[in-house]
């Protein structure tokens, strides 16, 4: 079978599944299975297969079309411009989420200490550790698994960095004052997540997505509990929901925090929500 036929066919396979984007998954898990790039199916696309690549290759569209997310299929997910593992114990890391590492970055500066809550795969403080210079990192999460992904993509992406990984149930076990607090929390509203795609709903964790009844919970609790972990001037970063904006301003107004901003995506979506913590005598 040539290359050409055998993208055809995992098209086919995914159309009939009502994948979406099924022509793009198809040739980046043929990519992924023959350690080819795109130019392949432009320039060589009658090139043989070989039998064990076509099996693969068949087996890994079979799992996409379940569903699947493509990043757990070929382990890895590309963000700000860095390559980290994910696995079904983790989110995969979104664009969206990339403007809430720029707004940080912003801010940050040398030597700065740095909290993300709810790490996950750690692709927020292994970003701005990466784009940052000498600065120290905490990264919690509830889940061991999602910490040993964050310690496998600390490995590969920021050797030599001042982190530290803790389980931990929010502020359960932080110690210390920080600069910069960042969080992408749960916060889809439990009713919401039944009619979620099914590569989330279905494929990724829970725990990681449901922010409770009205999507509020861990903002509640984290802008509550930050402030004893703030230092005076420290900032708090969320990401939000498009529609969570108001609420969570007022959340971060309430507790005494100062002047608060709300970011936009590049869709013209509210995402991130943050503002400054200020000790008054």
């Amino acid at each position: 079978m040539t290359y050409q036929e055998c993208y055809e066919k995992g098209v086919g396979t995914l159309v009939e599944a009502e994948v979406p984007e099924a022509s793009l998954d198809a040739r980046l898990l043929l990519e992924y299975v023959c350690g080819t790039n795109r130019n392949t199916l432009l320039v060589h696309n009658d090139r043989e297969v070989t039998v064990d690549e076509q099996n693969r290759y068949e087996e890994i569209v079979r799992l996409r079309a379940r569903r699947i997310p493509l990043q757990q299929l070929t382990g890895m997910q590309e963000f700000m411009g860095l390559r980290f593992a994910v696995n079904e114990h983790v989110l995969v890391p979104r664009q969206d989420t990339e403007i809430l590492v720029e707004e940080v970055l912003r801010n940050l500066h040398d030597g700065m200490r740095v909290l993300d809550m709810c790490t996950g795969s750690g692709c927020i403080i292994l970003s701005l550790l990466h784009y940052s210079n000498d600065c120290e990192g905490v990264g919690v999460d509830i889940s061991a698994e999602a910490l040993a992904v964050a310690a496998e993509n600390a490995r590969r992406l920021c050797e030599g960095a001042t982190l530290t990984l803790t389980e931990s149930d929010l502020f359960e076990h932080v110690e210390g004052r920080f600069d910069v607090i960042v969080s992408n929390p749960p916060y889809i509203r439990h009713e919401e997540i039944a009619g979620l795609m099914p590569e989330v709903r279905e494929h990724e964790p829970l725990q990681a997505l449901d922010g409770g009844e009205d999507g509020l919970f861990f903002y509640r609790k984290i802008i509550e509990e930050s402030r004893t972990f703030l230092v005076s001037g420290g900032l708090l970063y969320f990401e939000i929901g498009f529609d969570q904006a108001a609420a969570v301003a007022d959340l971060m107004e309430q507790s005494g925090f100062a002047d608060i901003q709300v970011v936009k995506d590049y869709a013209g979506l509210d995402r991130v929500v943050y503002g400054t913590w200020i000790v008054r005598s």
